[in-house]
């Protein structure tokens, strides 16, 4: 029986979901995710405040906050304060993304984490410039995706996204999530409505993502220059022939 063939019903003679392991998935904690350009490790604001006040508020900046719930910060104290709330929260947990360097360049969370149904989602990616079009930014994706799926045991990765936010979204389809459709009116986000695009990765999928992310990140995929030779999508492409 395949995964499109649902079971039947043996009285009622109606269709039934497959059988699955009813084994609840692990909670993310504070494990250090290493990478080959990024580090990702829990959030600490005595650590990574000044760096994050550097990279991602002040004038020039304010666009990163456009779609996140909070932000942006002009008062040092107000952004202090905010990640000292973002460090004591475990859902969504938050993440410093660090640099070869050893700065902090951005944050990302695991959020919305059921481990009964084994669904865990992505979100509240803030990256400041000097990561944005790097292949660090994919890499944290990678990091993340291959932490919940083969750590952790989730069967299903969500991102969302402002469905205005086309840059979000475009970002979703490149790392190999699946649209899944708008929720309406979803939210009301700093006083403005906010509808919802969906998107998902499964575990079923996980293995050519993962080889797909891998032949990309391989510094063999980046000419002299730093020109990336194929496409993520590309890559990806050739493998699910």
């Amino acid at each position: 029986m395949t995964a499109n063939t649902p079971n039947i019903d043996l009285e009622s003679e109606l269709p039934l979901g497959e059988t699955v392991s009813a084994t609840p998935a692990a909670r993310p904690d504070k494990t250090v995710l290493k990478g080959r350009y990024l580090t990702l490790t829990r959030l600490d604001p005595a650590s990574h405040g000044d760096a994050l006040w550097e990279g991602t508020c002040g004038k020039g900046n304010e666009r990163l906050w456009l779609y996140l719930s909070e932000g942006p910060f002009t008062d040092r104290s107000a952004f202090d304060a905010y990640l000292q709330r973002k460090a004591a929260s475990e859902d969504p947990l938050f993440f410093a993304i660090i640099n070869a360097v050893g700065e902090a360049v951005g944050v990302v969370t695991f959020m919305r984490i059921d481990t009964a149904h084994r669904t865990i989602e992505i979100g509240n990616v803030l990256y400041s410039p000097a990561l944005q079009r790097t292949p660090g930014g994919s890499e944290v994706i990678y990091l993340l995706a291959k932490h919940a799926f083969s750590d952790l045991g989730y069967r299903r990765l969500e991102w969302k996204c402002n469905a205005l936010h086309a840059g979000s979204r475009r970002a979703a389809l490149r790392y190999g999530f699946t649209f899944e459709g708008v929720f309406r009116q979803h939210m009301i986000v700093k006083g403005r409505n906010r509808d919802t695009a969906w998107f998902s990765m499964l575990d079923t999928e996980w293995d050519s993502r993962r080889l797909a992310f891998e032949a990309w990140l391989n510094p063999k995929n980046f000419d002299d220059d730093g020109i990336q030779r194929e496409t993520l999508a590309e890559i990806r492409a050739k493998s699910e022939r």
